[in-house]
């Protein structure tokens, strides 16, 4: 016998919508209120799953919604973004799904039904004690938490380095405690069961979790969060609303954009100039604000609200609804921010502002760290005081003058051993010129030299008559070349050596030369010339 639809009543109201599904069996039904959807989901006996989807008419706060059971139905109950707007018919695009027997244009006009409203909120509460328990959203210092996939999907990730992409799948959650990127923070990591998260993204209101794994749709997960991660992004995201009300307020300087970098953060500031002393006292002033213990606090205003107009912001998301979140620290900044923060600024232990570099447009990009990064700059520091201390054999105090003793003799030595190669190359070119009958062709190759070092050869040889192919460097890996000799024969060589030694290289009036990157071939190169001489002159 063929399954008949799911036979479906829904009702608008004021506050909620009431959706009624009729099924055979309600216990392997999975349903899952989104905020723009309901996902409908069943197996028949033959163990095919049928996934469904409703999007609906308007935006539900699936936080507040909720569903109940018996044996051969399930009731939706879902709690309107906005209330008191009427919804003409449940779905987003007028049409019906062919899984369900539903009149989708059954509404009712409800204006002025105060009576009618207040029975069924009564009838809804009372419900809300049968139902099945969602769970309160998570808190933002949650370690885990328990929630469902959603969905599942195949998709590739670039990684931020470069290279070939990724595969993997992209999930989304009944929610969750990882913050996508966003507003200058990047995003959280964590697992979802044992299955490493590598990225989170924001689309639309769902934050996307990509993994290399697939997981089932409708299934209890347990979602863990990189702690560490996390509390560094948020010291490092509260230093910047600080630090960057405090510089507007005793210098006047806005905060245009900012970036919270894997070492180092940077508060882009529209001013031209920030002097070392503002700097100096800039920082002394966010480390009192942080030795004040203030607290940090987030509240939500509705998107019509008038207090938004006396909260900073740089402006919000093209795709955003619904309210808006609202950082303050207490008598300090008031500003609209998605991001993870402390709960007060002694969190932040320290702020160290590293100094100001010229930015782009006549702006000044501040460096600076907070918290536990500064903890390991100093570690790093003092680890690599004690290295030059062991190696220059004096203390801290000393080290500069020891490095500045070092290079001068360094270029003292460099200077003499310029001087011994030039001589070097005076005697081989003398030596060669010594000989009876000098030959046509002359090679060297020298481990130690330069560029110098073979065109002083060629200089004293002389190119007129003799073909010179001169090489220093390693001899099997990298180095430099020249070849020098009467023109036309530089014009012709030139480009087939520096093609047998791959490399590059660029030559005007007998000389041609470059880097080499194969120096094992010297002797494909060396028999080139020979056989280019032995053409030109077959008596030689």
């Amino acid at each position: 016998m063929a399954r008949q639809p799911a036979k479906t009543l829904w009702y608008d109201r004021p506050r909620y919508v009431y959706l009624e599904f009729c099924v055979e069996d309600s216990k392997d039904v999975k349903v899952v209120i989104e905020d723009h959807r309901l996902v409908f989901s069943c197996k028949n006996a033959d163990g095919v799953e049928f996934y469904n989807e409703i999007n609906l008419y308007a935006r539900v706060n699936s936080k507040d919604s909720r569903e109940k059971r018996s044996d051969r139905s399930i009731t939706c109950f879902m709690r309107k973004w906005k209330e008191k707007v009427a919804w003409p018919r449940v779905t987003k695009e007028n049409i019906k799904p062919a899984w369900l027997s539903v009149d989708f244009d059954n509404w009712r006009d409800w204006e002025g039904d105060e009576e009618v409203e207040r029975a069924m909120v009564e009838q809804y509460a009372e419900m809300l004690e049968k139902v099945t328990e969602k769970g309160p959203p998570p808190a933002m210092d949650d370690l885990d938490f328990t929630t469902r996939v959603v969905s599942c999907r195949a998709a590739e990730l670039r990684p931020e380095g470069g290279g070939e992409p990724v595969r993997g799948f992209q999930v989304v959650l009944e929610d969750t405690i990882l913050f996508p990127e966003g507003g200058g923070q990047p995003d959280d990591r964590g697992l979802i069961g044992d299955v490493p998260v590598l990225r989170v993204t924001r689309r639309g209101p769902e934050a996307v979790h990509f993994v290399p794994a697939a997981l089932e749709p409708g299934a209890e997960v347990l979602l863990s969060l990189d702690w560490e991660r996390r509390f560094d992004h948020m010291q490092q995201h509260s230093g910047q609303h600080l630090i960057s009300a405090i510089a507007e307020q005793m210098f006047g300087f806005k905060t245009t954009s900012w970036e919270l970098g894997r070492q180092r953060s940077v508060i882009e500031l529209d001013t031209p100039l920030v002097t070392a002393e503002q700097v100096e006292a800039l920082e002394k002033s966010v480390n009192e604000k942080i030795r004040d213990r203030v607290p940090v606090t987030v509240r939500e205003l509705a998107a019509d609200d008038p207090e938004i107009e006396t909260v900073k912001s740089r402006g919000l998301p093209d795709d955003h609804v619904g309210p808006v979140r609202v950082v303050d620290i207490k008598g300090i900044d008031s500003n609209m921010c998605c991001g993870t923060h402390v709960s007060n600024l002694s969190d932040l232990q320290v702020i160290k502002l590293l100094g100001v570099e010229k930015g782009k447009k006549n702006k000044t990009n501040l460096i600076f760290l907070a918290g536990n990064r500064v903890l390991k700059s100093i570690e790093q520091s003092h680890n690599t005081e004690k290295a030059l201390t062991s190696l220059l054999k004096n203390g801290p105090g000393e080290h500069i003058e020891a490095v500045k003793r070092l290079q001068s003799s360094v270029k003292l030595l460099q200077k003499n051993n310029l001087n011994l190669l030039r001589d070097i190359a005076v005697l081989i070119a003398q030596d060669f010129k010594s000989k009876p009958a000098p030959k046509q062709l002359f090679v060297l190759h020298r481990k130690e030299g330069d560029s110098e070092f073979m065109n002083i050869i060629a200089n004293e040889i002389g190119t007129e008559e003799t073909l010179l192919f001169l090489t220093v460097g390693d001899e099997k890996e990298a180095g430099l070349f020249l070849l020098a000799g009467p023109v036309e024969a530089v014009e012709n060589l030139g480009p087939r050596v520096a093609e047998l030694l791959g490399g590059k290289g660029a030559g005007k009036r007998g000389r041609f030369q470059g880097k080499a990157a194969k120096m094992s071939r010297r002797g494909e190169v060396q028999a080139l010339l020979q056989e280019f001489i032995s053409h030109q002159n077959p008596g030689a």
